[in-house]
């Protein structure tokens, strides 16, 4: 059993080296690729936004309100604007009265999701 996480310890390491071994720790970069992307769509609310969808294929705001228990309709819009305008997301007004607008994950968004699901493995 050692051995076993042993190994993953050496393979995790090897992955941290490769991706940051080349930094200077003393004078780290400001730019910083993985801080980027995981500070879009990785807030408390973005990351249960993305989840939801993941786990339907399509929503409307209101059900969306209600499965995301706790957020507000204004930062609801807000993280929708963002997350729609960065491609995690696409919207879809349909020209009724009343209006209706469906939710549903891009093909980077589904790849996000498997990815933020592979994270909690």
């Amino acid at each position: 059993m050692e051995t076993i996480v042993e190994n993953q310890k050496v393979r995790t390491a090897k992955k941290l080296e490769k991706m940051f071994g080349h930094i200077d720790y003393k004078n780290p970069p400001e730019l910083c690729p993985v801080r980027d992307v995981m500070s879009v769509a990785s807030d408390q609310w973005s990351t249960l936004i993305l989840l939801w969808l993941g786990y339907f294929d399509v929503l409307r705001f209101n059900k969306l309100k209600k499965y995301v228990y706790g957020i507000s309709n204004k930062v609801l819009s807000q993280r929708l604007k963002v997350l729609e305008a960065d491609g995690y997301l696409k919207r879809k007004a349909y020209k009724e009265v009343p209006i209706r607008v469906e939710y549903s994950l891009t093909e980077f968004g589904q790849t996000y999701v498997e990815k933020l699901l592979e994270l909690t493995e």
